[in-house]
């Protein structure tokens, strides 16, 4: 699976894209995949073929609904346009962050207390799957547990104190607000006033998780085939999803492509807009650096709206990310991006090697809630995650599994929420969404 060439200390070699080569679609340039456990072929769709179950997108939300499903003792078929892993799963920041990207109080207000509870119930379930399936399956993530979030002035720390009491009201103990001796325990910094410690946070190699999952899928009876964008999904008594070159039959399909759905599946293409984000990877920085810069080695993000996010790797690299492009374009320059919070952050790295730069697309959603539904009875999405993606599409993959075996409950619990349009459409949709996110920073700026 690795046919990424390893990038070199160059701004220029470290950020390019290896083109497609005859072996199929390779894996951005990152760390994650210069690092990937080996993974066997997987042919693409080539004839008609049936299951119980056919799942669009081998990311975390169609692996945890495959999985979710044979372990259910369904027969799932996957189909993944690129490679396992290819998209955001295998490229995100690895943080095991609980909760959504709207604070619990916020759904509550928005949608009211029924719908609050319901989320909340399930808002710290996602973390607890990923470390199920580790542990049954032996799945080697680098699995360290505790995540901080970081507050850069008194402001961001009371509202941090407001998320506790929320937290805390849905059952979610494992919290510890630190002030500024002991943020620093965590991240060895003067950046931040204080912060707080999540014990049920923590983080992985995202892209081995996924594959880990993949083989465990199919360890199950699930089949899974590479390279085979989807063409067409046909709603039925017996649904069809299409390829170029081929076709599987169904009693259910689930829609998991998220920000890399394309125009397979036309109902779902404005309901969600992508997001680009870049991380950067430095050299090793050897183990004594590494436990002085962040000693507990837990991973941080801070309470930015733009904000940075950033941990050690299993081999003591710093891995840093942050920036945001609304409608998914690539930045020109990772490295110039991103080294001047790197900087700002450590200063005794700020002129570290950065060995690895790469970008990757979440979906976001106006309402920042995840979007589940249905396009037809047996016909089930998902997508959205808003930038927690890591944790809610494995609870989703959980929900779908249980809608589908006659359980609908907490599933229905999130189709129920009503997702908004963007407004402007796609013509204006991300001149807005910059707008207003220049708005959210300059109030940060002015301590609003």
């Amino acid at each position: 699976m690795n046919t990424t060439a390893n990038a070199t200390s160059s701004s220029t070699t470290a950020e390019r894209r290896v083109e497609p080569a005859a072996t199929g679609t390779p894996h951005a340039a990152s760390y994650y995949a210069a690092t990937a456990h080996p993974a066997p072929p997987r042919p693409p769709l080539a004839g008609r073929e049936r299951a119980d179950v056919c799942v669009v997108g081998a990311g975390f939300s169609g692996l945890a609904t495959a999985l979710s499903l044979a372990e259910r003792g369904y027969h799932v078929v996957v189909l993944e346009a690129a490679r396992v892993g290819w998209g955001a799963s295998g490229r995100n920041g690895g943080q095991i962050v609980n909760g959504y990207s709207r604070d619990l109080d916020v759904v509550e207000k928005r949608y009211g207390t029924a719908a609050a509870e319901a989320l909340g119930s399930m808002a710290f379930e996602g973390g607890d799957i990923i470390r199920e399936r580790a542990a049954r399956y032996g799945i080697d993530c680098d699995l360290r547990e505790g995540g901080v979030f970081a507050a850069l002035n008194r402001r961001q720390l009371h509202e941090l104190e407001g998320q506790v009491a929320s937290w805390q009201r849905f059952g979610h103990s494992g919290l510890e607000l630190l002030d500024e001796q002991g943020i620093r325990h965590h991240t060895n910094t003067g950046l931040y006033v204080g912060g707080l410690l999540d014990r049920w946070g923590g983080h992985i190699h995202p892209l081995n998780l996924a594959l880990g999952e993949a083989a465990a899928l199919e360890g199950l009876g699930g089949v899974i085939h590479e390279d085979s964008p989807v063409t067409e999904v046909v709603s039925g008594a017996t649904p069809t999803v299409r390829t170029a070159d081929g076709a599987v039959e169904a009693d259910h399909v689930v829609v998991c492509g998220n920000a890399y759905l394309g125009h397979a599946v036309p109902a779902l293409r404005d309901k969600v807009m992508p997001v680009s984000t870049q991380v950067i990877a430095t050299e090793p920085l050897g183990e004594e650096t590494a436990r002085r810069l962040m000693p507990a080695g837990t991973c941080v993000e801070d309470c930015n709206y733009m904000l940075d996010y950033y941990r050690m790797t299993a081999d003591h690299r710093l891995l840093f990310g942050g920036g945001t492009v609304y409608g998914g374009t690539t930045p020109a320059n990772i490295i110039g991006k991103l080294r001047p919070h790197l900087a700002r952050t450590f200063p005794e790295i700020a002129n570290v090697r950065i060995d690895y730069a790469w970008s990757g697309n979440f979906a976001l959603t106006l309402t920042r809630i995840p979007h589940l539904g249905r396009l037809h009875d047996r016909v089930y999405f998902t997508h959205g995650y808003s930038g927690h993606g890591v944790t809610t599409t494995h609870l989703a993959g959980r929900l779908i599994a249980e809608a589908i075996d006659g359980e609908p409950e907490r599933f229905d619990a999130f189709a129920s929420l009503r997702n908004y349009p963007f407004p402007g459409g796609r013509l204006l949709r991300v001149p807005l969404s910059v707008l207003g996110s220049w708005y959210y920073q300059a109030r940060e700026k002015l301590g609003l």
